[in-house]
């Protein structure tokens, strides 16, 4: 199993146009990924660790290392073909 981290604020417009993406998507990976959310303004420990520079950010790990990760907003299309690359 894989840990999706998304890092987001909630005044963050991209982040939130995320939301429905997440929604959507993410049951689809049931018992393969397990979201994480972040917010950014209240966890800057965790932001500062992963080095996030900007949001939103989404860093897959595995086995406690990251392994991937996407900054900016993703199209549905894009962000299930990214997932699913990291769960077969």
């Amino acid at each position: 199993m894989i840990t999706l981290l998304d890092f987001y604020a909630d005044w963050c417009g991209p982040c939130q146009a995320m939301k429905p993406v997440f929604e959507k998507v993410m049951p689809e990976f049931a018992g393969k990924v397990t979201l994480e959310k972040v917010n950014v303004d209240v966890d800057q420990a965790k932001a500062q660790t992963f080095g996030v520079m900007s949001i939103p950010t989404m860093v897959i790990v595995k086995d406690g290392k990251e392994v991937d990760r996407k900054i900016g907003m993703l199209a549905e299309p894009a962000f299930k073909q990214w997932l699913a690359g990291h769960t077969l």
